[in-house]
């Protein structure tokens, strides 16, 4: 009864242990961003080694993602959390240390390496250490936390370089780390995949052309969309990315990522969701922190403190959103989440077109916030319940994977519409950029509050918190799995 009452003590420890460990990477995607004119004042470098600090992180961590999911499913998901984190901290550590802008940048992808092992692995320790009743609980907790880390990266590394120093924000991450790697040892249960061998050849395809999409879209504003590199790395990664798709269906005796998972309503609607969703927020978080700077008049410090009606709602509702899917499903919350950021949205740009007045956004940013809320808190457990258990790890780093291009995405698509209708040149032509990127980050997150809808509803079944068609997935997946071999030995009989 207790267990069904409560997370259970094992819970609670891998929840405590999972959102640290995810507060830290997602940190990581945007703290570095206000630190970088300090850093070129101490390193020196020019704005492209500056763009590299940023962008070394989020490359390596969206390519790397199904590898860590996959490594996990197969050597044991606490062995490679424990490593992922253990890599981390290393990476962190260099990188406060770094004595050049060069240095600094393989440390940042270091960073990113470790981030992309140990993310994935941590829907999956959770899922295994919380009754299936209170998922949807500890998701939302768990959601909250890396969606405030996500939002208030540019605050704290503004924060921490005003009063301290850039290494700073590396250091902090040092003691966390420390700190968490042999309670994680001692507290995390261990757990593997249902693949005996690795996927080599997938996995190298995937990883390159991940490498060769979100590479584009890193550089395509800063190098020109059609310059040679860009439209290069381009068309290679969506190239790799079809022959990784065709080598997984047609050859692989053990598809690390099995693709008929995408023949589930509700595994491929949310993975689309989290693709758009992470396209509208991430570009327009990306141009309202500038924004703040540059029309209101606010170093990155006061800016951060000025998105919190933003930022700091996850704490708040992503709990509450996940207790409520655990009762009625996570399908509406997810829906109305991402209609109310598709909204705010509209509303900020309306708003920014009149008025730089701070008192008049306001309401925007907390109905922007309240919406990022309600998606966070039920849509991962919305993906661990559309697959069977054994497939979580890969299910996990699928999601991350696609959030992560979503997010590259999301900037270089916004920042390209903000280019061509306007720029930095003064108030008014910082705004006419500002305008028509969040009505295009809106329409992205509108498109997701579309994908969204097209979950399957929950009908009542026996176990709390499971979606219907999920189990059904799940079991004729493992029907698949045991009858395939039996119906190739009839066939050949």
């Amino acid at each position: 009864m207790s267990e069904n009452q409560g997370l259970g003590r094992t819970g609670v420890r891998t929840l405590v242990i999972t959102s640290v460990a995810g507060f830290m990477a997602s940190l990581d995607n945007l703290v570095v961003t206000t630190a970088l004119p300090a850093i070129r004042e101490e390193l020196g470098g020019g704005l492209s080694d500056l763009e590299w600090t940023v962008s070394a992180y989020t490359l390596t961590f969206a390519v790397l993602l199904m590898l860590g999911a996959a490594l996990g499913d197969r050597f044991g998901r606490r062995r490679l959390f424990l490593t992922g984190l253990g890599i981390f901290t290393l990476g962190s550590a260099a990188a406060a240390l770094a004595p050049d802008i060069g240095s600094l940048i393989a440390a940042r992808a270091v960073q990113g390496a470790g981030a992309a092992v140990m993310m994935p692995i941590t829907l999956t320790l959770l899922t295994v250490a919380v009754p299936a009743a209170k998922r949807g609980l500890a998701f939302g907790i768990w959601g909250g936390v890396n969606g405030l880390a996500i939002a208030t990266g540019p605050l704290i590394g503004g924060s921490l370089t005003e009063h301290l120093s850039w290494q700073w924000i590396f250091w902090l991450n040092v003691p966390v780390g420390l700190i968490l790697l042999p309670f994680a040892r001692y507290a995390l249960r261990e757990s593997r995949g249902a693949r005996p061998r690795l996927d080599l050849p997938g996995t190298a395809l995937v990883s390159a052309g991940l490498l060769g999409l979100v590479l584009g879209l890193i550089r395509g504003n800063p190098d020109g969309w059609t310059s040679p590199t860009v439209l290069t790395s381009l068309v290679l990664g969506v190239l790799l990315l079809i022959a990784f798709v065709g080598y997984e269906l047609r050859v692989a005796p053990q598809p690390m990522l099995p693709m008929r998972l995408f023949r589930s309503r509700a595994f491929s609607a949310v993975n689309a969701a989290s693709l758009l969703m992470f396209l509208g927020m991430f570009g327009s978080i990306f141009l309202i922190s500038q924004y703040l700077q540059n029309i209101g008049g606010y170093n990155p410090q006061e800016a951060g403190v000025r998105m919190l009606p933003w930022t700091a709602m996850p704490l708040i509702v992503a709990p509450i959103a996940g207790m409520l899917s655990d009762r009625i499903g996570g399908r509406p919350i997810v829906v109305t989440g991402l209609t109310l950021q598709a909204l705010g949205l509209v509303m900020f740009a309306a708003i920014a077109a009149n008025t730089s007045a701070y008192s008049a956004q306001i309401p925007t940013l907390v109905v922007c916030g309240i919406g990022m809320s309600l998606y966070f808190a039920p849509t991962a457990n919305l993906v661990m319940a559309s697959v069977r258990p054994e497939e979580q790890g890969i299910a996990s780093g699928a999601n991350n994977a696609l959030r992560e291009v979503g997010g590259a995405l999301g900037v270089a698509v916004l920042s390209a519409v903000f280019s061509a209708q306007g720029g930095y040149g003064s108030a008014d032509l910082f705004t006419d950029g500002l305008v028509p990127a969040l009505y295009v980050g809106a329409a992205a997150v509108g498109a997701a509050a579309v994908a969204a809808a097209l979950i399957p509803r929950r009908r009542r079944s026996g176990t709390a918190g499971t979606d219907t068609e999920a189990v059904a997935t799940a079991t004729t997946s493992s029907r698949e799995t045991v009858d395939g071999p039996r119906k190739q030995a009839a066939g050949s009989r």
